[in-house]
C-alpha cells in the first residue's frame, strides 16, 4: 500500500461522525462525475474494514486504475479545505491567516485602504493572543503595500514599521532560541534518559547554560516564559533535581491558568505542562499531592475533552491520562488492582488508536511490564518486555532498553526458567557492552543474576541478603539513584527475604512512611 493511500486511509478515519457529515454536505455542493468519484472513493474507505484496491477497483468500475492516484490526491484536498473551514474559527493561528488571505484578494483587487483594514484587524487579534510569528507576517504584508503602493501614508509610518520590524524581531529571534533549547534538551533525554554520572551531568549542564539566553522575565511575552520554563523542566527532569523539575513545571501551568484564553490556543501545550507538574510529583514521591493533582486532571475530561477536540488533542489527553494512572499504581503498590486499571490502555496500544510515538509506546510496554511483575504475573510481564527487546528501535531510550532487559532475567528467574535464563544472560551482557558504560547498580544485579543458576537453592537467601545490603547504599546516590526510577530492585529482594508479595512489600513500606 502506497503512502498517498495510507495517509488517506489515516484521514478519514479519523474524522468525527459530525465531520464526515459535514464533508457530504460541502462535497454535494458540486455534482459533476469527478467529484462523485471522490466521493464514492471516500464512502469505500469509510465503510471497509481493509482496504483493498483490487476490491475497490471492482465495486466501482467507473474508477479506472489509471486515475485512482489523482482522484486520492483531490478527495485528500477536499477533505482538507472542509475541515479548514469547519475549524477555523477554534483555531486562531488559522482565522490570522485567512485575514491575510484575504488581504491579498482585497489587494489584487486593488482595494488597498480596505486590504490594510483587514491587516489592521489581522494585527490586534495577533497582539492579543501573543503570536509573534503572525504579527511579524503581518507587520511584513503591511510593508510591502506601504512600499509598492500609493497609500497616503506619511514617513512617520515607514518609521514605526522599521521599529516594529526591529522589536518582533528580537521577540522572535528569542523565542528561537528558546524553543530550539528545549527541543535539543528534551532530544538528549530520548536518547539517554537521565544523567548517569558527573560526565553526563557537567556535559548537560554546560550546554544547556551556554545556549540559555540572558532574558528578564518581567519583560517577556507569555509564550517566551512558557519556553523559557520548558526549557529548565527538561533539564531539572534530565539532571533529576525534582524540586526545580516541578517549580518551573508548576510555573509552566500557572501562565495557562493566569491566561485562561492560552488554554483554548494550544491545549496540548497546557496538557504538557500539567503532565509534567504530576511527573514531577511521581518522582519526588508526593503521593498525597500527586492523586490530588491526578483527579485535577482528569477533570479536564469534562471541561477540555469536547466533539471539537481534534484527533491530535485527544491522543495527548490519553498518552498524559495513562502515564500517571501508572504513576499511580506505582506510589501505591496496588499492583493488584492496577492490573485490571490498565485493560483499556492495553487495549488502545493493540489497536494503535492514538498512533503514538515510539518512544512513548516503549515506555508504556515497560510500565505495564512492571504492573504485571508486581501482581507476580511473570509471564505477562516478559510478553510486554519482548516487545521492547525484539523492537528495532536503535538508540532511542537506551535506558528502557537497558532495564526492560534486566527486568526480562529477573523474571525468568521467578519462572524457574533456567535454560532461558543462562541464554538471556549472554544476550543481555551482548546489548549492554554495546553501551559506553554500564552504572554500578546495573553491574550488581547483572553479576547476582548471572550466579544465580550456579547457586545451591538452600543458601540463595543468604545471597539475596548480600545482594540487598550491596544496593541499598546506592539509593541516595544521585547518579546511581536512577535504576530504582524504574524497578524497585530493593522491594523485590525483600519480597524473596521476606517471603512475601512484592505488592505487600512495597505498601508495607508506604504504610511506614506515613
Amino acid at each position: 500500500m502506497s503512502q498517498q493511500t495510507d495517509q488517506l486511509i489515516q484521514l478519514i478515519q479519523t474524522l468525527t461522525k459530525a465531520e464526515k457529515k459535514s464533508f457530504r454536505i460541502y462535497a454535494n455542493r458540486n455534482s459533476n462525475s469527478g467529484d462523485m468519484l471522490y466521493m464514492q472513493l471516500f464512502d469505500y474507505i469509510d465503510s471497509a474494514k481493509n482496504y483493498s484496491e483490487a476490491a475497490l477497483l471492482k465495486k466501482i468500475p467507473q474508477i479506472k486504475k489509471i486515475q485512482l492516484s489523482n482522484i486520492k490526491a483531490n478527495l485528500t484536498k477536499q477533505i482538507l479545505a472542509n475541515l479548514r473551514l469547519l475549524h477555523k474559527n477554534d483555531n486562531i493561528d488559522m482565522h490570522i491567516r485567512e485575514m491575510l488571505d484575504y488581504t491579498e484578494i482585497l489587494q489584487s483587487k486593488g482595494m488597498t485602504n480596505a486590504a490594510l483594514d483587514m491587516l489592521d484587524k489581522a494585527r490586534k487579534l495577533a497582539k492579543s493572543h501573543q503570536k509573534a510569528l503572525l504579527r511579524y507576517e503581518i507587520l511584513d504584508t503591511e510593508r510591502k503595500i506601504e512600499t509598492q503602493y500609493i497609500t497616503g501614508s506619511s514617513a512617520k509610518k515607514a518609521v514605526e514599521i522599521n521599529q516594529n520590524s526591529e522589536k518582533l524581531l528580537k521577540k522572535v529571534h528569542l523565542l528561537d532560541k528558546l524553543s530550539n533549547l528545549s527541543l535539543m534538551i528534551y532530544g538528549m533525554y530520548l536518547k539517554c534518559g537521565y544523567v548517569r554520572n558527573e560526565r553526563d551531568f557537567e556535559q548537560v549542564r554546560d550546554f544547556f547554560f551556554n545556549n540559555l539566553p540572558d532574558i528578564k522575565l518581567d519583560r517577556l511575552g507569555h509564550y517566551e516564559k512558557i519556553y523559557y520554563f520548558q526549557s529548565n523542566v527538561w533539564y531539572y527532569h534530565i539532571t533529576q533535581d525534582f524540586v526545580n523539575y516541578y517549580k518551573y513545571s508548576q510555573k509552566w501551568v500557572d501562565i495557562f491558568r493566569a491566561n485562561p484564553y492560552l488554554i483554548k490556543d494550544d491545549p496540548i501545550l497546557y496538557l504538557k505542562g500539567l503532565h509534567n507538574a504530576l511527573n514531577a510529583l511521581y518522582m519526588a514521591n508526593k503521593r498525597d499531592k500527586f492523586q490530588q493533582y491526578f483527579s485535577l486532571y482528569c477533570d479536564h475530561e469534562t471541561t477540555i475533552i469536547g466533539e471539537k477536540m481534534s484527533v491530535s488533542h485527544l491522543a495527548s489527553y490519553f498518552l498524559f491520562k495513562y502515564v500517571h494512572l501508572l504513576n499511580g499504581i506505582f506510589l501505591t503498590g496496588n499492583y493488584q488492582q492496577g492490573v485490571q486499571d490498565i485493560t483499556t490502555l492495553t487495549k488502545t496500544l493493540e489497536n494503535n488508536l492514538y498512533q503514538w510515538d515510539t518512544n512513548r509506546v516503549m515506555v508504556f510496554y515497560y510500565k505495564i511490564a512492571c504492573v504485571y511483575f508486581g501482581d507476580d504475573e511473570y509471564d505477562q510481564a516478559l510478553t510486554y518486555l519482548n516487545k521492547i527487546n525484539h523492537s528495532p528501535i536503535g538508540g532511542l531510550r537506551e535506558d528502557i532498553q537497558c532495564f526492560a532487559r534486566i527486568l526480562s532475567l529477573i523474571s525468568h528467574y521467578e519462572l524457574g526458567n533456567e535454560f532461558h535464563l543462562r541464554y538471556q544472560i549472554k544476550s543481555v551482557y551482548r546489548f549492554l557492552i554495546k553501551m559506553e558504560e554500564l552504572q554500578a547498580v546495573q553491574k550488581e544485579i547483572l553479576n547476582f543474576i548471572r550466579h544465580t543458576p550456579e547457586m545451591n537453592r538452600k543458601d540463595i537467601m543468604q545471597e539475596f541478603i548480600k545482594i540487598r545490603a550491596k544496593l541499598i547504599k546506592y539509593q541516595s546516590d544521585p547518579y546511581e539513584r536512577r535504576p530504582f526510577l524504574y524497578l524497585d530492585i530493593i522491594a523485590w529482594l525483600d519480597s524473596k527475604i521476606e517471603k512475601k508479595r512484592i505488592q505487600d512489600v512495597i505498601q508495607s513500606n508506604i504504610r511506614g512512611l506515613e
